[in-house]
Order: structure tokens, then sequence, then C-alpha cells
């Protein structure tokens, strides 16, 4: 059975998400503040983990920063109405998705089946696992990436902007696109996030020689994987 973390400080929220989610299969643990959460996420291998933002003694953006430095773990943030800012934060420091308070118990675990199909591997993802490119290596199964062996710190969705592009060089891909096909549902914020993604996806990339590819901006319209010819000057 898949274990489901649901971290939120009230206890409503907790005990009917934990009744719905143990309908779906899940094994659910609770936590009622950010240092309990981070607890339970260490003692236990978690499928998901739901998590608002607004807690005691460590808010959800602290503890969502802590899991992606070490996990891939799906997390769903759960955000006060109106509130855009938190929902660009989430997306930024590495969350999934995010729903807004009050929300149905019913669409949280539709989001939650959501992000779950879009993790299981297809026929095609079973013959393509890695990817190679110069000196780019890519694998989607263990989410790793390397330039001439040496290991790319990548977030989640750094790594699926970059293996999304890289196995489609050349092709140009809008902001739009990329959040379509990255994030997997239909995003009601400001686009800028992804300019923020592949910023520290550059930073990141730029740590190491790749005379022969690059991601490059297409002004007006997004980004592509070009590769460059090998006798072109550095």
């Amino acid at each position: 059975m898949p274990n489901l973390l649901i971290a939120d400080d009230n206890p409503q929220i907790c005990s009917i998400l934990k009744e719905y989610a143990k309908l779906e299969g899940f094994t659910v643990y609770t936590a009622a503040d950010g240092k309990a959460a981070l607890d339970a996420y260490h003692a236990h291998p978690m499928d998901m983990i739901l998590l608002d933002v607004m807690m005691p003694l460590k808010d959800g953006f602290e503890v969502c920063r802590t899991i992606r430095r070490e996990s891939t773990v799906p997390i769903i943030m759960v955000t006060a109405r109106g509130e855009d800012f938190e929902r660009i934060m989430g997306l930024d420091i590495g969350a999934d998705d995010y729903i807004v308070k009050p929300f149905s118990p019913g669409e949280v675990m539709a989001r939650v089946r959501a992000i779950l199909r879009r993790l299981e591997p297809t026929k095609e993802d079973a013959h393509q696992e890695t990817c190679t490119l110069d000196n780019l290596v890519l694998n989607l199964t263990n989410y790793e990436a390397a330039i001439d062996g040496n290991p790319l710190a990548l977030t989640k969705k750094e790594l699926e902007l970059l293996w999304l592009m890289a196995t489609h060089p050349d092709r140009v891909y809008t902001r739009d696109n990329l959040l379509d096909q990255v994030w997997g549902y239909d995003y009601f914020g400001d686009t800028r996030t992804v300019d923020s993604h592949i910023k520290r996806l550059r930073a990141k990339i730029d740590l190491f020689p790749h005379p022969h590819w690059q991601i490059k901006t297409v002004w007006g319209v997004g980004y592509k994987f070009e590769e460059c010819p090998h006798d072109a000057e550095d």
C-alpha cells in the first residue's frame, strides 16, 4: 500500500482527508506541524505528501525545501484562498501541484491520483530511461543527471524540464507548453515560474563545460535544447 503524509495543523482537515485517503488504499500518516512532518517523512518512505503552507514550528515552504534537497517524492501544497504568491513560491521551490482552501476531499484525491498516474512508467519510458547527448547523461528512472560524470544537483522539475527538451533537441517549447507537459495541469499563476526554473537549471549546468549544447532562449517564444556543431568556436 502506498504511503501518504498529510501535514496540516487543522485536525478536522487531517481527519477528513485521512478517511478519504484510506478508501483510496493509502497508509496514512498525519502531522500537525512542520517538525512533525519532517520526522514522519524521515521515519517512513512516502509516496505522496499533502503539505499545508501555514503550520507551526516550520512552515510548509521550509518543509518542502528540506525534502527537495534529498527526495523527488510528489508534494501537493495546500494554500490559502487568493494567495497567488504562495502557489508561485510553492512551485518554484519544487512542489508538484497546489490546491486552494476550501477544497473538497474528492478533489484532493483526484489531484493525488493524477500525479501518481503521471509517475507510472509507460511502455515508451521502459525503452527510454536514459538519454545521452554529448557529455550530458540523464536518467529519468533514478532522477540523476551528470556532465562528464559530474553529478548535477537538480530538483525534480529541473530534471524533467531538461529531459523534455534534451529528448527533443531543437524543438522550441513555449512557456505554456512546458507548464502543461512538465507540471501537467492547468496553471493559473504566472508563467515566469518557468523562467525561474530555467535560470536555476542553467546556473547548475554552467558549473561544468558543455560547449556543444545549450538551453537557448528563443526570444518572444520560449526555450529549446540546441546542439552546437563540434567545429564551432567555443
